[in-house]
């Protein structure tokens, strides 16, 4: 499979490396979920991943594989936690993605993904001012969308 320019397959090889380099097992399932993740190409809290991969007759994976598995390649740098909302962390696979930011209903959960650049300028303004280096950062502001709005 190939994501915006990146191949799965060459990132399984990368993430075999890092699997290695922690002197950690590598397995079928732990593979497979990069191709899962691509696949289900959205955002995502781990145990609807694993009831979605449970649908799934292709791929059999076992509830903590794909936990331990998240952690690992958040890790690695192929997904990221974008927000922390009622106890559950909703995760995006990033690989071959542009930097973005996110609009997050708090009413019915929506995340909508928005790039604008005079936010990103005004970052980048603010930490030369500060002296302060970036390594990375992110931006949800939280609300409610369209829909949600017109309900009350």
């Amino acid at each position: 499979m190939i994501l915006m320019g990146i191949n799965t397959e060459e990132l399984k090889k990368e993430f075999t490396k890092f699997l290695k380099k922690k002197n950690m097992k590598i397995t079928k399932s732990r593979l497979d979920m990069i191709d899962i993740i691509a696949d289900y190409n959205k955002h995502f809290e781990i145990e609807e991943l694993v009831n979605w991969i449970s649908t799934r007759s292709d791929k059999k994976i076992s509830r903590s594989t794909v936990y331990r598995t998240v952690k690992l390649l958040e890790e690695f740098g192929a997904i990221k936690e974008v927000i922390k909302k009622n106890n559950k962390t909703i995760y995006e696979f990033v690989v071959g993605r542009s930097h973005h930011d996110h609009l997050v209903c708090t009413e019915c959960g929506k995340i909508i993904e928005f790039v604008n650049e005079d936010i990103e300028t005004l970052q980048d303004e603010i930490c030369r001012q500060y002296g302060f280096k970036p390594t990375h950062h992110r931006l949800e502001i939280f609300g409610l969308c369209e829909e949600c709005q017109k309900k009350i």
